[in-house]
C-alpha cells in the first residue's frame, strides 16, 4: 500500500498540485488524501470506498487507475491470506453468538408486535356480524312484544 500512496504523492508533487487543491477538486477531505498517500489502510472502514478514492485520485493525477487498483488488490490478497483460518472461524462464531443472544429490552421501548392485515379484517368482520345479529334480535323482540300486546 505504501508504494501506491508513494506513486500518488509523487504524481501530485510533480504536477505541482497541493493536497488542499486536490481535496477541493476531488471534493474529499485532506485527511483522506494524506492517509492514502502515506499508505494508512487502517484509517478506512470500507475497502470499497478506499478503492473509489484511489481510482478518483489516480484519474485526477493522470495515472493508470486500473494498474493501481490491481496493485491494491494484490496487496489486499497478500494481507488477508496471512490471517489464519482459525482466527476467521473464531470471529464468525463470535458474530453469530452476538446475533443469537437475547437482548434485555424495556417494555416501554420494546416495539409493538404488528399483526398481518388479515387478522384485523377477520376481527372487524366478526364484530359487524355480531352487531347485525344483535340488531335483528332486537327487532324480533320488539315485533314479538307488539304482537303479544295486540293479542292481550
Amino acid at each position: 500500500m505504501f508504494e501506491i500512496g508513494n506513486s500518488l504523492k509523487e504524481a501530485r508533487v510533480t504536477s505541482g498540485v497541493s493536497i488542499a487543491e486536490a481535496s477541493k477538486d476531488l471534493n474529499m477531505k485532506e485527511v483522506i488524501l494524506e492517509n492514502i498517500e502515506s499508505g494508512n489502510i487502517g484509517c478506512f472502514k470500507d475497502i470499497y470506498e478506499l478503492k473509489d478514492y484511489i481510482v478518483n485520485y489516480a484519474k485526477y493525477l493522470g495515472l493508470d487507475a486500473v494498474k493501481l487498483i490491481d496493485e491494491f488488490n494484490d496487496y489486499l490478497f497478500q494481507y488477508t491470506s496471512k490471517i489464519p483460518i482459525k482466527e476467521i472461524e473464531k470471529k464468525m462464531e463470535e458474530q453469530n453468538k452476538e446475533k443469537t443472544e437475547e437482548k434485555v429490552v424495556s417494555p416501554y421501548t420494546k416495539p409493538m408486535k404488528k399483526y398481518p392485515t388479515k387478522y384485523y379484517v377477520i376481527f372487524y368482520t366478526i364484530c359487524v356480524i355480531l352487531v347485525l345479529i344483535l340488531v335483528v334480535w332486537s327487532i324480533f323482540q320488539v315485533s314479538t312484544l307488539g304482537i303479544i300486546e295486540n293479542i292481550l
